[in-house]
């Protein structure tokens, strides 16, 4: 999920407009939302690289694609014209976690140290492998740290903005 900010509320990108659906406006959905069909849930979008607010009539799933059918995009053309736009939100209308659950875009950006002070960089990324989610820290060199807590994550501070793993530094 990429990140801006406007003004002082942090802008999180969570899907993209993948293509169009028919011939009354309908658009296909590409959602980073986890499940896929969260994305419905925020409200509202902000569209592009402008982020206009935009407001979803509709929303559903079709198959195996997500549509959506959003106020002011009465036709194809217009729907077109709205083809691999960016869909972000305000941060501030995620949903609160408990606090040992972390959503990937506020561990973007975090250093990652051991816990005898040696760093290691920061989290530029995560990734999904399907046991467990992965930590791509960038320092002097690129480290794949899987995200578990207990065994390789041993605090996450989102207000000092650091994680503490225990990680060969070698590796």
């Amino acid at each position: 999920m990429n990140v801006e900010s406007s003004g002082e509320r942090k802008i999180v990108q969570i899907g993209h407009v993948s293509g169009v659906h028919g011939i009354r406006g309908w658009v296909k959905i590409f959602s980073l939302t986890e499940p896929r069909e969260a994305i419905f849930e925020y409200q509202p979008w902000l569209l592009g690289e402008a982020f206009k607010k935009v407001c979803i009539r509709q929303g559903k799933k079709h198959g195996k694609h997500l549509i959506a059918l959003l106020e002011e995009v009465d036709d194809r053309e217009q729907a077109e014209g709205l083809v691999k736009q960016p869909i972000s939100v305000y941060r501030d209308q995620f949903p609160v976690l408990p606090d040992d659950e972390f959503y990937w875009t506020d561990l973007a950006g975090l250093a990652v140290r051991l816990e005898d002070g040696t760093e290691l960089g920061t989290v530029e990324s995560m990734l999904a492998t399907g046991a467990n989610d992965v930590m791509v820290v960038r320092g002097e060199k690129e480290r794949l740290i899987p995200f578990v807590p207990g065994q390789y994550v041993k605090q996450v501070n989102l207000d000092g903005g650091y994680v503490i793993v225990d990680w060969d530094p070698e590796f």
